[in-house]
């Protein structure tokens, strides 16, 4: 037998996007017996591990320890990564088909969902997503400014990274100086002025998407006091009947926090519940507070909670926004696009247009199936997609690349990518950030644009071969 996964003939597959979607895709096809497989793994950045490295929170590092499975994976011989190859700038859909039995797209999903009220595009406004991306060091954030000299500081959602922003604006120097964020923040955070914090949700704690990890690390903060309005906490019409779901746990760790009597004269977060901005207020073209509408809730025959915007409104002062309130995926060129879930067009992780599924072609994380879950989701989420893959590899159902052999795939990337970074030259660009990091004594000092970490290489920051 010389089918395609044989011996004689290794099935050829291409993954776009090195975070944890890609990497766990790996995981699972390099866990399958008997299947021989070559396989290239493509990032827009040098650096693998997306949301791992630009994504988790600094003062996170357990949730980074994930980036450990990741290296052994990468360690393959099967596999071959080409750091700094963007798909649509030098790879098209075109040319993973004439060389690739199967395709996988990984790139998760960057685009932050806008507020949609008046004075959103005030200076002081961002996305969280942003701020996060400033303080990992993601290259294309690095040199956003956010104004931290002001006091009040608003954050609008209730999730994870919503409290990920609370809870680094608060943290004290002393505490972030022992984590990996980027130098260029550490500074910044150092002279902050920032006083107050207020997460804004539009319904109630127990529906908050926020873990219970999370509320309660909120309140471990030895330079904040953590509180909730009483009157916010009576209008939640969802009482969890399970006290051990995170719901409850949510629910009864925002009633202490309600309950805890004031201290000190530290920085305060305040918890706000049935409220929405319904537009940023400013003068002289910056954000200098938020109005706010009460909601009224309601349930619904299935237990959810809807709201709806009442006429009582308030006014909260905030010289900076940042709104935390979901994600979207971006177009991929080529490839079918759901515009209103924001995902890839796909069946169980097989790429579809218009119902039609598309041979060979599949994706796997959020721009599979939306901005949901934490890192570990997308593993369950990777499986199901290479439980496609093999099927359809059992039929036959798979692309006849013209050119599978690795080296045509070589030849490319050597004519358009002057800076590819192979995953040998990454482990350079690590040590030398955790060299950097220990001579100030910091886990790493990271490395914020390409040129410097291609400079690590003696490469050309110029990137482009053509």
């Amino acid at each position: 037998m010389n089918g395609v996964g044989s011996a004689g003939r290794p099935l050829r597959v291409a993954v776009v996007g090195a975070g944890p979607a890609g990497f766990y895709t790996l995981g699972h096809l390099f866990r399958c017996p008997d299947l021989h497989l070559e396989v290239d793994l493509f990032e827009r950045l040098p650096a693998p591990f997306g949301l791992v490295r630009y994504g988790v929170a600094p003062d996170h590092p357990k949730d980074k320890s994930v980036a450990r499975v990741f290296e052994r994976i990468a360690g393959d011989a099967r596999l071959r990564f080409f750091g700094n190859v963007e798909y649509g700038r030098d790879l098209v859909l075109d040319d993973l088909q004439a060389h690739y039995h199967q395709v996988v797209f990984a790139t998760g999903a960057q685009q932050e969902r806008a507020l949609d009220v008046p004075g959103e595009s005030l200076t002081g406004s961002h996305s969280a997503a942003a701020f996060v991306a400033w303080y990992n060091g993601h290259p294309d954030y690095a040199q956003c400014r956010f104004d931290l000299g002001v006091r009040d500081v608003a954050v609008v959602g209730a999730g994870n990274v919503a409290l990920d922003v609370a809870r680094l604006l608060c943290r004290t120097p002393a505490e972030l100086e022992q984590t990996d964020i980027a130098a260029h923040a550490l500074e910044a955070l150092r002279q902050s002025r920032v006083r107050n914090v207020y997460l804004l949700a539009r319904r109630g704690p127990a529906q908050a998407a926020f873990t219970p990890r999370e509320i309660r690390e909120l309140g471990e903060l030895p330079g904040a006091q953590v509180s909730a309005l009483r009157e916010d906490l009576l209008l939640d019409p969802a009482v969890p009947g399970d006290a051990d779901s995170d719901a409850a746990r949510n629910v009864a760790c925002v009633q202490g926090y309600a309950n805890a009597a004031p201290r000190g004269d530290g920085r305060r977060v305040t918890l706000r519940f049935f409220v929405s901005p319904t537009a940023l207020l400013g003068s002289a073209g910056k954000v200098t507070g938020v109005r706010l509408a009460r909601n009224a809730p309601r349930v619904n025959p299935d237990g959810s909670v809807q709201v709806t915007s009442t006429d009582a409104q308030e006014t909260l002062p905030a010289g900076l926004v940042f709104r935390a309130v979901g994600y979207r995926g971006e177009p991929l060129a080529g490839v079918p696009f759901d515009r209103q879930r924001g995902t890839i067009e796909n069946q169980r992780g097989r790429v579809t247009d218009a119902g039609k599924v598309l041979a060979g072609l599949y994706t796997a994380g959020w721009i599979k199936r939306g901005p949901s879950g934490v890192i570990g989701t997308n593993k369950t989420c990777a499986r199901d997609t290479v439980e496609c893959m093999l099927e359809d590899l059992s039929l036959a159902r798979h692309l006849q690349p013209a050119s599978p052999d690795p080296r045509a795939m070589d030849d490319l990337i050597a004519a358009r990518v002057a800076g590819v970074v192979r995953y040998e030259d990454w482990r350079a660009i690590d040590a030398a950030e955790v060299r950097a990091g220990e001579a100030v004594g910091r886990p790493r000092v990271k490395f914020t644009d390409v040129a410097a970490m291609l400079a690590v290489l003696g490469r050309d920051p110029g990137g482009r071969a053509n």
